[in-house]
């Protein structure tokens, strides 16, 4: 992909992504969706939200800086969470890690290329 400037200015990640990964339409009633639904989203394109994957009442999250940038992001999700906590890269939940859920959504601190593991658990 060529482009001008930084590869950050230029998106090259998300062209990446678009490009290795694209969306796929899955038929749902108009009902269930009156519009536009995502699962979730993250507020800086500096932070790219690499894999969800189930869990008996719960999703864990894999979540990394791309940018090689300092950055604070908010991760919001429209699913009913009740807790989230930090794991460590084998999804292994870490003490005394849980965050807040805020308004805004979950507030994430990112320190150059860190890799961060969620664990969302869900309200019943």
């Amino acid at each position: 992909l060529p482009f001008p400037g930084s590869f950050q200015e230029a998106g090259v990640i998300q062209c990446a992504y678009n490009l290795n990964f694209p969306l796929q339409a899955v038929p749902a009633s108009s009902s269930r969706f009156p519009e536009a639904w995502s699962a979730f989203s993250v507020s800086s394109p500096a932070v790219v939200l690499e894999t969800a994957e189930d869990r008996p009442g719960a999703v864990v999250l894999r979540l990394y800086e791309a940018h090689g940038s300092t950055v604070v992001a908010w991760l919001r999700t429209s699913l009913p969470v009740g807790e989230v906590t930090l794991c460590d890269l084998l999804e292994r939940p870490v003490a005394r890690s849980r965050l807040p859920l805020e308004e805004r959504g979950i507030r994430l601190s990112f320190t150059p290329f860190r890799v961060l593991s969620l664990l969302l658990v869900l309200r019943r």
